[in-house]
């Protein structure tokens, strides 16, 4: 289950060369003119660059993403083929080396990349955040936080920013979201569907037994729903980071009458219990909204726990769905 859980001051001629994520030499004379950087991560850690980054490495898809929505192709990631399964709403735009798992990143691979800066999270063991120091500066991202689960997203942005020189692309990026969650609480208020009662999970088959997690209002999904004027119907309690609680097919004959909605993947087929083995299912196909047509399969390759560019199409994935 790991793998869904497993987002300063330079010339123009850094900042363009952070962008694109070159290794051309003309990127080590613009860094000699660039002035240093100093940043504090989510352990209380020192991170000091010579200069914005260009050769970055990350760890957790959504650090991958914010990299790639703030112009900063980065040269490795974990489990790539797990990122074009699950994010192709903010796609690679270049061809990374393939660092191994995100739980557990291969230290060769990422030495031999020669990376300015390795971006990981707290999810990341603290052992494998110490060899990795001994490879370049790590900046450690808090991936979430329950109790502010949009301005953990954008903090994580304007960090990654800070480190490689596209502040004024993260500002964009949130004028955006903002400018977003606005168009869709209007688009929803609009057909009367305000305050309309919503539950958000994802479910997976393991061992021929469908596990199904709710997404609460600390969840990015369940942040992000509220701001739309939607109501989490969901009452059990999330983690303190992520926001997710655990429950089975049992569980949601608490939630009565509801827009219920998930996202799969072509690619996963265990991810899709909701039309796979509950088709069948008498506990499932009883539900009030089974049984209403109120079950939504949102578009594939929105990432859950991703940026703003993820949450921009997932407010889109909603509006649609809700009001078809």
């Amino acid at each position: 289950m790991r793998r869904l859980l497993l987002t300063a001051a330079a010339t123009v001629a850094a900042i363009t060369l952070s962008a694109c994520g070159t290794t051309e030499p003309a990127a080590d004379d613009a860094k000699k003119t660039a002035e240093p950087i100093t940043l504090t991560d989510a352990t209380g850690a020192k991170v000091e660059l010579d200069g914005p980054a260009a050769k970055v490495v990350g760890t957790e898809w959504n650090a991958v993403e914010s990299l790639i929505s703030l112009g900063v192709d980065p040269v490795g990631v974990s489990d790539v083929k797990g990122y074009k399964t699950w994010d192709t709403a903010v796609p690679l735009k270049n061809e990374p080396k393939d660092i191994g798992t995100r739980g557990e990143p291969s230290m060769d691979t990422v030495a031999s990349l020669k990376p300015d800066l390795i971006v990981a999270t707290t999810d990341l063991p603290e052992a494998a955040v110490k060899q990795l120091r001994k490879v370049a500066p790590v900046l450690t991202l808090r991936p979430a936080d329950a109790a502010d689960p949009i301005g953990r997203m954008t903090k994580n942005l304007d960090l990654i920013a800070q480190a490689t020189g596209t502040t004024q692309q993260a500002e964009k990026l949130k004028k955006q979201f903002e400018a977003k969650l606005a168009e869709g609480a209007k688009a929803l208020a609009d057909a009367g569907l305000a305050g309309t009662k919503y539950a958000f999970a994802d479910g997976y088959v393991v061992s021929n037994q469908v596990s199904i997690r709710p997404y609460t209002s600390g969840s990015l999904l369940g942040g992000v729903n509220e701001k739309l004027g939607l109501k989490n119907a969901w009452t059990v309690k999330g983690d303190e980071s992520y926001g997710l609680a655990a429950t089975d097919v049992e569980g949601l004959t608490k939630l009565g009458d509801v827009q219920f909605a998930y996202i799969g993947s072509e690619g996963d087929k265990s991810s899709t219990p909701f039309t796979g083995v509950l088709a069948k299912d008498k506990v499932w196909t009883s539900l009030p909204f089974v049984k209403k047509g109120n079950v939504h399969r949102l578009p594939d390759g929105i990432w859950m726990f991703g940026g703003p560019e993820s949450m921009n199409k997932y407010i889109d994935a909603v509006v649609a769905a809700l009001t078809k």
